[in-house]
């Protein structure tokens, strides 16, 4: 089974390339970050002509997270992180689908820091946290993948230097991160690339695509009872190469059936 995450940036502005990608590649479980539509407006009936069914979480113009499943329809857990009533971004989608529970998460930016935005990304962590660790308990086959907004170790950039500043590098960020790995979720795409080098995002900016200059913030981590079961993972990194790309690559994992 291959379960896949791709930070659309924009749902509509992209929608040939995305579905271009799911025919291509035929992912299971398909996580969408960065939709960018409110809900009426997310176009759910495209997917269905070609057999996936949807459920999402929109809000207008930015943010907003779905979750596609090859004929079936997902069943929703929890919609939006818990921890922060006054919270109303929307970047959180729990579901149950094919005996897995899927958690997709479009993780705060955090910039400029220091400030209030990268306070609130510090504090979405730790709320994050707690609902991994309830999910945990549960002792069921869970991924949580998405845009993190992290990049963990300076092995998952191409400059540290160039990012130094950047609040997706601040040690404050990592620690929240590594945090989660120390509470017993396996980060797929590092286990089976232990010497970095793998980027899932390139900036529109300074021609970073065609130089390479890219960094590691789409991430996949498994609950024990998925990391047994890891027999691929990947980014598909030539969709960021194509006419009117996202600036992010898929990554997805493909997993063993269970005993």
């Amino acid at each position: 089974m291959r379960i896949a995450s791709f930070n659309i940036n924009g749902i509509k502005a992209r929608l040939p390339r995305l579905l271009e990608w799911l025919e291509e590649t035929r992912p299971a479980v398909a996580c969408l970050q960065e939709i960018k539509t409110q809900d009426e407006g997310f176009p759910a009936a495209e997917f269905e002509k070609i057999g996936y069914h949807a459920v999402w979480h929109g809000q207008k113009g930015f943010n907003g997270v779905a979750v596609l499943a090859d004929g079936t329809t997902p069943q929703v857990v929890q919609q939006g992180l818990p921890g922060d009533p006054t919270d109303e971004h929307a970047r959180y989608l729990e579901v149950d689908v094919f005996d897995t529970r899927i958690i997709n998460i479009y993780l705060p930016n955090g910039n400029p820091q220091p400030g209030p935005k990268f306070d609130y990304k510090l504090a979405w962590m730790e709320r994050l946290r707690a609902r991994m660790q309830a999910i945990k308990a549960e002792e069921v086959p869970a991924v949580v993948l998405g845009d993190y907004n992290v990049i963990p170790t300076d092995r998952d950039v191409w400059a540290p230097a160039a990012m130094a500043d950047d609040a997706l590098m601040q040690p404050e960020s990592r620690d929240a991160y590594m945090r989660l790995l120390a509470d017993g979720w396996t980060d797929a795409i590092a286990t089976h690339n232990p010497g970095g080098g793998v980027w899932t995002f390139w900036d529109y900016q300074a021609g970073a695509w065609q130089r390479d200059h890219g960094f590691r913030i789409d991430h996949v981590l498994l609950s024990p009872e998925l990391a047994d079961r890891l027999k691929a993972c990947g980014v598909d990194k030539e969709y960021r190469g194509r006419e009117k790309a996202s600036d992010h690559a898929p990554v997805w994992i493909e997993l063993h059936k269970p005993n």
